[in-house]
């Protein structure tokens, strides 16, 4: 006598402990291995439950996990290589992380080794100051955080706002950055959401920094609220991006969304079922 059980587990829709939906189905049958997901998106529920919720986020089909800084700390309350652990053993890789550049720094990467991460991610400006001077000490104080990383074989980066794209006498600052970090160091992760957001455009930046975004945070953006929404709802035409990813040097695509039309996993569903179907 088949059971309910093995009926699931023979066709494919129970894994982890999760029953899949038939749309999760389809999509995990079909994996893009370097799509992942910024677990900001899931923020309230890694806090609450980040096990309970990497199993839902792996039964999306999502491969490449960037954690963010919580209340419970860098892996919301796991150890780093508990974290990676789970991760592994619902087929994902914890490829990436969000963190600060600050007084915890040597605590931070020391973690983020232990994790057996490949890149570590500063995720705002280490000090405040609109100003070019500002911006250039920042791209020194990324060098040596870039050495630091490269020393524990971690790849360091940065991620943008909105914020790096004013300017100063005519200098956007985000391009002080670019122009005075040394691309083996420093990584950027470009938030396209953001850049387009800023007025900018990111096939720009591709064609005059080639090879230096080796990751994305691929946002759609509300034009209008300046905030992020569902795949196709907004200003950004992510089409036209990833027939660029070859000059922007992109590896890993990691979705983020920090606004939802009403749960983020149904946001999130509706995004790869998007990517999927490009």
């Amino acid at each position: 006598m088949t059971t309910r059980k093995d009926f699931l587990v023979q066709s494919g829709m129970l894994a982890a402990g999760v029953v899949l939906l038939p749309s999760f189905t389809l999509l995990a049958k079909n994996p893009k291995k370097n799509l992942g997901v910024q677990l900001y998106t899931f923020r309230k529920e890694m806090t609450e439950d980040a096990v309970g919720t990497l199993k839902k986020i792996a039964a999306l089909g999502i491969k490449q996990i960037e954690s963010a800084r919580s209340t419970k700390g860098l892996y919301y309350g796991l150890k780093p290589k508990e974290m990676k652990d789970v991760c592994s053993d619902l087929g994902m890789t914890l490829r990436s992380g969000h963190v600060a550049l600050d007084e915890n720094w040597q605590n931070t990467m020391d973690q983020a080794a232990e994790s057996g991460q490949e890149y570590l991610i500063c995720s705002s400006m280490p000090t405040e100051g609109q100003t070019a001077d500002n911006y250039k000490s920042v791209a020194e104080a990324f060098n040596k955080a870039g050495e630091e990383c490269k020393s524990r074989n971690i790849k360091f980066g940065y991620h943008n706002h909105e914020y790096e794209f004013e300017s100063e006498n005519g200098e956007v600052f985000y391009d002080i950055l670019l122009n005075n970090t040394q691309p083996d160091l420093v990584h950027m992760e470009l938030d396209l959401g953001w850049v387009v957001v800023a007025g900018k455009d990111p096939l720009d930046y591709f064609k005059r920094y080639e090879g230096r975004f080796p990751l994305w945070h691929l946002k759609d953006m509300d034009m209008v609220k300046k905030e992020s929404t569902e795949f196709g709802k907004g200003g950004l035409n992510i089409a036209q991006m990833l027939e660029h990813k070859k000059e922007s040097g992109l590896e890993y695509i990691f979705i983020e969304q920090e606004e939802y039309a009403s749960t983020p996993f149904e946001s999130m569903e509706h995004n790869m079922k998007f990517m999927k179907n490009l």
